[in-house]
């Protein structure tokens, strides 16, 4: 790609951000915009009239999100290399993009000229590329998951564990889960041997430091 323009298309749902990517690209002529839309569903038939080298996909966006359509890209178009753009770097986002759409880059929407385009020239050459703040979301994701599968806590005790930190009675739990309060019991029980609590602030304390409560 080196020697020739870098086509780039854009799908995202704010037009202002993609007048955005214009702005940053100015004097940079070796990429040029070639598609555009706020309506990511229409992308797969527009790249079949135009090719493109780079895809840059928001990821929360209404009818096809981001994940849906990289995924989408990645089955019809695998030579055309995605790079995700987000208000955050949420890692479980970000490592499920990775595993299932084997993106680019993933890039936050808060950066710069300069790393915007050295984000580009690395992916265009084949590289990857992951804004700093996303590799660290990414890593305490991965801890979190590790830490949840050393100790061996199940999704519903996850779950339980969560409901507590909001104050939720066995009652109130049973119903919210639709389980019998005998059940949620059994699984509190098994919530304090497993992470070596004796109280609920000792255990909340815990969910916090390991992150399996994350506060919004």
């Amino acid at each position: 790609m080196s020697d020739q323009k870098i086509k780039i298309a854009i799908a995202d749902d704010h037009q202002i951000v993609i007048d955005g990517l214009h702005s940053l690209l100015k004097g940079f002529d070796r990429y040029t915009i070639v598609i555009e839309t706020t309506k990511p569903e229409t992308m797969l038939e527009r790249l079949k009239q135009e090719p493109a080298d780079i895809l840059l996909t928001d990821i929360m966006m209404p009818g096809m999100n981001g994940i849906e359509l990289a995924q989408q890209i990645r089955k019809e178009f695998p030579g055309i290399k995605i790079i995700a753009l987000s208000m955050n770097g949420e890692g479980s986002i970000v490592n499920q993009m990775i595993e299932e759409s084997d993106i680019n880059g993933y890039l936050l929407k808060n950066i710069g000229q300069t790393e915007f385009i050295q984000a580009l020239d690395k992916v265009s050459n084949g590289g990857i590329y992951f804004s700093e703040e996303v590799l660290q979301e990414m890593l305490t994701a991965s801890e979190r998951k590790k830490i949840a599968e050393e100790i061996k806590l199940t999704k519903r005790e996850i779950e339980i564990i969560q409901l507590i930190e909001k104050e939720y009675t066995n009652k109130d739990i049973a119903e919210e889960l639709f389980l019998s309060e005998r059940t949620v019991e059994t699984h509190r029980k098994n919530i304090f041997r497993k992470t070596k609590t004796n109280s609920l602030i000792g255990l909340i304390k815990y969910a916090y430091e390991h992150k399996l409560i994350v506060r919004n």
